[in-house]
């Protein structure tokens, strides 16, 4: 058994694409959904998972564009519906029920968020995915992950990326970047290094809630980092 109760997942929109330029690989898809239903089965872990909409529509990216910035965020945002409605999909599919929880009324696409609502199918062994972010503008993923996670009292926050930790420096692009296994909030604000916005850090620090950041893109790291394998980073 794990010694986390309940987690909350962040996931990547971008590692969605796979190797693909846009939208969503099925093969990275049915991988991760394989490792989110074996934490539930064999490690007993309540799961809850925020997913960004970056391989469909970034609002930042938008508004650089052209787009109103109110607008581009209402579309990044709509873009984590359609990644939660795919992966709620192929959880479905390999016998692991899943709800899709919306930050605004959107039935029948997803039911309105509540957090007793959500901690009741949690502990009904059900995958809840948060879709729509916080509701608002301004606001990142990032930062609706950290909110889920502080609502819904989780044990911890995983940050599931492409890079297996917290890193000195950008490691794709300097070489000598070292890794850190632990590293304390106050030193990565310290140090300027990027975990999550600052917002979504920020409220991770006030409320004592720890950040694992580790690869999701190799399969079975997910039940390593929860089962308390060394592969990732710590921050606490």
């Amino acid at each position: 058994m794990s010694k986390y109760k309940r987690i909350l997942l962040k996931l990547s929109g971008e590692s969605l694409m796979g190797s693909q330029q846009y939208g969503i690989d099925a093969q990275r898809l049915s991988d991760y959904a394989k490792q989110i239903k074996e934490v539930c089965t064999s490690g007993g872990v309540q799961v809850g998972i925020v997913i960004g909409g970056g391989n469909i529509f970034r609002g930042l990216s938008g508004a650089a564009k052209g787009f109103d910035r109110v607008k581009g965020d209402y579309m990044g945002m709509l873009a984590t519906v359609i990644n939660s409605l795919a992966l709620q999909s192929e959880l479905e599919k390999i016998g692991q029920k899943a709800k899709v929880l919306t930050a605004i009324p959107m039935e029948p696409v997803g039911e309105r968020y509540e957090k007793s609502r959500a901690v009741e199918y949690l502990e009904n062994n059900q995958i809840v995915i948060f879709s729509f972010g916080t509701g608002n503008p301004y606001f990142t993923t990032d930062t609706a992950s950290s909110l889920r996670a502080v609502e819904i009292e989780a044990d911890a926050l995983f940050k599931g990326t492409r890079v297996d930790g917290v890193y000195t420096a950008d490691p794709e692009k300097d070489p000598m970047a070292r890794k850190y296994e632990n590293i304390s909030f106050g030193e990565v604000i310290q140090k300027g290094l990027k975990v999550m916005d600052l917002t979504a850090f920020a409220m991770c620090k006030e409320n004592k809630l720890p950040i694992i950041v580790f690869d999701m893109d190799t399969v079975g790291n997910l039940k390593k980092v929860i089962d308390g394998e060394n592969i990732g980073t710590l921050v606490s």
